[in-house]
């Protein structure tokens, strides 16, 4: 069956991002039969397959993403990270836009004084009654998956083109630049796709239909096929000036400040590496990880990021960018007074920080609690994200809404690869290396905080440590939800998840501090109705519905 809005085939209608950073239209009839000849040339194939990046995967404002959603944002991170952070417990919401203010609701809460909280509308139920075509404007599966297609499809059309074209100077080097960059973007958008639905589509295909469904593990091993391609062709480059030339066009100009400038081709197999363990890593629950994969991880991450790589970041930008300083993030969305902001910062996220840690100072202020409840206990907070930060000198700030200010990581960081390190150390009985990785990523983010190095913390300590950091060094970046499924969070308490000794703010304004949830959340998504209708799955395919 071939329908022009299947998701997974869905390519941008032909957009290119010139040197100015402005956005042309390619005279492109119809998504599936594109006519792309302003392609055929050096800087035409560029600027698509920067184009493709940015603007397919990434850009809110794409019609055939949004196609009548009314999303909050204008950005993949902000309409797709927002659902990890929520699922993370970092943010909470009022409003009803795509669900966001029902995704997060645990089944039920037991406060303080023992009085008990219930959801009477389950989690799981509330997705999976949305999952339907009609409901898109309510269906949580549908971004993501439409979003990281586009991607894949995307770098599809260059790869399938590239060969074809002339270039000047060193032809193979530029080729070979140009098809890294399109296998580390599917590698990026497989890693996505696998580590949040529980199945998918593998197509290589411009525009292809494919009806063979294949399980989460798959698109993970898809992705890393991709990503080892990547680095093949990067480890084999040796005109860096040319590589140099292709990078600078590729990415846009307005993010190459600090360390989202161009990636040396060494940079960019620490990128890959760092991203191959993070697929191990946040698909698997830290119960089951054995010793050879906590092994593997630690071989990745020793020749991952490092603290001086330039890495793949995205930034907010006055005009033309592809993502707005307003509303093109979780954290823009969730700066300024909760009455008013989009996301209220989760009392439990704060709970994280560590006494005298300089990032909450930094960054957040206490305020007269804002009680405003959806299922009695989610999002009430004491707390406000600052715009821009308090301007404590070498401290990290999560959020600046002025034009330009702004870097979100897009790929993995130097922070996220060093916490890895830290994680495989404290599970191979490393604990004082792993405290070492801890303490640099706090020296890195300015948190002030007295070192760990020498404590003489146990497994059980150094691993709580860990977990604290994560969530702190780690927000708005997409991965807090991974780590609440690994560590077992988003479980029902009778299989080991919830938590206890959580901070609630109830409807009353009483804290408290020693509470229980319950959150018993879907752990992998279901494929999304408007993929699955329209292209059914073949015989022989995986399961598209969690039974979970």
């Amino acid at each position: 069956m071939k329908n022009y809005k299947i998701l997974s085939t869905w390519l941008l209608t032909a957009v290119l991002l010139g040197t100015a950073s402005c956005k042309k239209e390619l005279d492109v009839k119809n998504p599936n039969s594109p006519t792309l000849e302003q392609a055929g040339t050096e800087s035409g194939i560029i600027s698509l397959a920067s184009g493709g990046v940015y603007l397919s995967g990434f850009n809110g404002s794409n019609p055939s993403v949004l196609n009548g959603l009314n999303a909050l944002g204008d950005s993949y991170f902000s309409q797709g990270i927002q659902y990890h952070e929520l699922l993370g417990d970092n943010i909470g919401a009022e409003a009803s836009n795509i669900n966001i203010n029902v995704v997060n609701l645990p089944d039920y809460a037991i406060f303080d004084d023992n009085t008990k909280t219930t959801n009477s509308s389950p989690q799981k139920s509330v997705l999976r009654i949305s999952n339907t075509r009609d409901k898109r404007p309510s269906n949580v599966f549908y971004l993501e998956w439409t979003y990281m297609y586009g991607l894949n499809n995307a770098c599809n059309q260059v790869l399938a083109l590239v060969d074809g074209i002339k270039f000047s100077g060193d032809e193979a080097t530029k080729k070979n630049t140009i098809k890294a960059w399109c296998y580390w973007w599917k590698g990026f958008a497989y890693s996505k796709l696998g580590s949040l639905y529980y199945a998918g589509l593998i197509n290589d295909k411009v525009n292809g239909i494919t009806s063979a469904y294949v399980n989460s593990a798959a698109l993970i091993a898809e992705s890393d096929k991709n990503l080892d391609a990547a680095a093949a062709l990067l480890t084999g480059i040796t005109n860096t000036a040319d590589y140099q030339v292709v990078m600078e066009k590729l990415i846009p100009s307005f993010v190459q400040t600090g360390n989202g400038a161009v990636p040396n081709p060494t940079m960019f197999v620490h990128s890959i590496n760092s991203l191959k363990a993070r697929n191990i890593v946040a698909n698997k629950k830290v119960a089951d990880m054995t010793a050879a994969d906590w092994s593997k991880v630690l071989t990745l991450v020793n020749s991952g990021i490092t603290s001086s790589d330039n890495v793949f970041a995205g930034r907010t930008s006055v005009s033309n960018g592809f993502f707005s300083a307003t509303g093109g993030s979780v954290a823009a969305l969730t700066t300024g007074p909760p009455k008013s902001s989009t996301f209220k910062i989760s009392e439990r996220f704060i709970q994280s920080y560590q006494t005298g840690d300089k990032r909450l100072s930094n960054n957040f202020t206490a305020i007269t609690p804002y009680l405003n409840q959806v299922g009695g206990f989610t999002f009430s907070t004491r707390w406000q994200l600052e715009d821009g930060g308090k301007n404590l000198p070498g401290v990290q700030v999560l959020s600046d809404r002025t034009p330009g200010n702004y870097q979100l990581y897009i790929g993995p960081s130097y922070e996220e690869n060093e916490l890895m390190k830290a994680e495989a150390l404290i599970n191979t009985g490393s604990i004082p290396a792993a405290l070492q990785s801890i303490d640099k990523v706090r020296a890195a983010q300015g948190a002030g905080l007295a070192p760990l190095a020498g404590t003489n913390l146990s497994t059980a300590q150094a691993t709580a440590m860990l977990r604290s950091e994560r969530r702190v060094a780690l927000v708005f970046r997409g991965l807090a939800f991974y780590d609440a499924r690994r560590y077992g969070i988003i479980y029902d308490i009778s299989k080991g998840g919830g938590i206890t000794n959580a901070v609630i703010v109830g409807s009353t304004g009483a804290v408290s501090t020693h509470a229980t949830i319950n959150y018993n959340f879907l752990d992998y998504w279901d494929v999304p109705a408007d993929e699955a209708v329209l292209n059914p799955p073949d015989a022989g395919s995986a399961p598209i519905v969690n039974p979970n």
